[in-house]
């Protein structure tokens, strides 16, 4: 039996900057694997997973620099507690968090970084990832 249904991968691996206010999606736009039934919109930020189920999601951001900002994943526009890296008053340079949720179909995910204004330079080559994985 295989319990991995859909698997849906992408990065940002240009070595960009994200210049994050508030809360600011990263863009994906590299290594895309998309399987049918899981989309991404022009933006490369808002990916929408057509079949319901129970999903495993991961992420990892990796920065240049140790900065003062939070991370995590927003499913339907509302943060997932549980993939929370909250802002703190400690600089971090890598965010990473995994998690289980059930979708419902047509539900969006998208990687966020939020916390002051300040420009975020991703790491080359492994600067961001999402894998989000049905599992049944």
């Amino acid at each position: 039996m295989n319990v991995t249904q859909t698997t849906a991968y992408a990065t940002n691996g240009g070595g960009s900057l994200v210049a994050v206010s508030l809360g600011t999606p990263v863009p994906l736009p590299n290594n895309q694997i998309l399987p049918p039934g899981i989309t991404v919109d022009g933006t490369n930020t808002v990916f929408t997973v057509a079949t319901p189920g129970r999903y495993r999601i991961s992420y990892t951001i990796n920065t240049t620099a140790s900065l003062l900002l939070g991370a995590g994943i927003y499913v339907n526009a509302a943060l997932v507690p549980a993939s929370n890296i909250p802002v703190s008053l400690i600089n971090l340079s890598t965010y990473s968090a995994e998690i289980l949720v059930d979708l419902l179909a047509n539900s969006t995910v998208s990687l966020y970084l939020f916390g002051a204004n300040v420009n975020a330079s991703l790491v080359s080559g492994a600067g961001a990832s999402l894998m989000i994985v049905r599992l049944s």
